[in-house]
């Protein structure tokens, strides 16, 4: 059982192809599977805000596990990877749940804070709020950013994420922020990707604005062009840190590795634009607990395989079986009969 020799499809030539063909061109689903709607519930924060969680619809056991997936930057439950791992779920008769980071379900939340790439303590409180209402056990997965906060939570909670999870899986994640934050801002990636993020980023960053006037540079944000130059003015000092580069090295999951403490899978496609290949952990940076796939082909968050148009169920498939084992074996495919 080992996604490391992955490959895409000889029509889809490098990594760039594969990330845009993924999110835009692919399947989410296998050939004759049937999507299924989101529940949504809306949770109130410790500090006073909204957070939106979707759970799929599909019917589970009242013990099923419950599989905790965070998003990527500017992701939700409509993302293709996320549309995809409900599926694999659901053939596992597991629930999902995709908890939205702050101003990501659609709606803007209430206070000036947003989401950033080191929210141990959204991640935290999420996964202890699930832990009280699910009925089977819980696992974690992650998806970029969403990836980079739970492995970082996983190192600082170390030994006592056990009694929250039972494992997580990493995916596509930058675990070096600046390494990752650099390839963004250079070259294709700087005018593909980054002007896709800052449209809906600066705009949500100016409603911020106008909520709380002056509380960061309005003139500066407009001219931002890259994600260093948004997070320098918006992220960095919103959520406490000093800078961008204060964030990025802050805010990194990859000095926290030595210390996991649970089942943890770290899964990058080794021609990932996002993420620069050399950046990525080795056998040296991690603790015994921590297994690393990294193949060839995939992409950002890609993965797509199959006959033409592809479908992208292969990722999610190979991750859920991963997770899989570290259940009890009654819980591991858990559907009704």
């Amino acid at each position: 059982m080992s996604f490391e020799q992955f490959r895409a499809p000889w029509w889809q030539p490098g990594g760039h192809v594969q990330t845009i063909w993924a999110s835009l061109c692919a399947r989410y689903q296998a050939k004759g599977a049937q999507p299924q709607p989101w529940r949504r519930e809306r949770w109130d924060t410790p500090d006073g805000d909204f957070l939106d969680v979707d759970f799929s619809s599909h019917a589970v056991a009242a013990n099923a596990p419950t599989l905790v997936l965070f998003h990527g930057l500017e992701g939700s439950s409509s993302s293709h990877y996320a549309k995809a791992t409900a599926l694999a779920c659901a053939q596992r008769g597991w629930r999902l749940a995709v908890p939205h980071f702050r101003g990501c379900s659609g709606e803007p939340n209430r206070l000036l804070r947003a989401y950033h790439s080191g929210d141990v303590d959204e991640v935290d409180w999420i996964l202890r709020w699930l832990r009280q209402g699910a009925g089977g056990d819980l696992l974690a997965m992650g998806i970029s950013l969403g990836g980079n906060a739970l492995a970082r939570w996983v190192g600082v909670q170390q030994q006592a994420a056990a009694q929250l999870i039972q494992g997580a899986a990493v995916v596509c994640a930058p675990l070096d922020l600046v390494a990752g934050g650099v390839s963004l801002g250079r070259g294709l990636n700087r005018w593909i990707y980054t002007p896709m993020f800052l449209r809906t980023l600066v705009p949500k960053a100016l409603g911020k604005w106008q909520q709380s006037p002056g509380v960061f540079d309005k003139a500066a944000l407009l001219r931002a062009r890259t994600l260093h130059e948004f997070d320098d003015v918006f992220t960095a000092p919103v959520h406490g840190f000093k800078n961008a580069d204060d964030y990025w090295i802050r805010a990194s999951a990859k000095p926290l590795l030595k210390q996991v403490a649970v089942p943890l899978l770290l899964l990058n496609a080794l021609n990932d634009p996002f993420v620069p290949a050399h950046s990525l952990p080795t056998l040296s940076d991690v603790s015994a607990s921590v297994q690393l796939w990294q193949p060839p082909h995939g992409g950002h968050a890609g993965f797509a395989s199959g006959a033409w148009p592809a479908h992208v169920q292969a990722m999610p498939q190979a991750v859920t079986q991963w997770l899989a084992q570290w259940l009890p074996a009654p819980q591991q495919n858990n559907k009704e009969i």
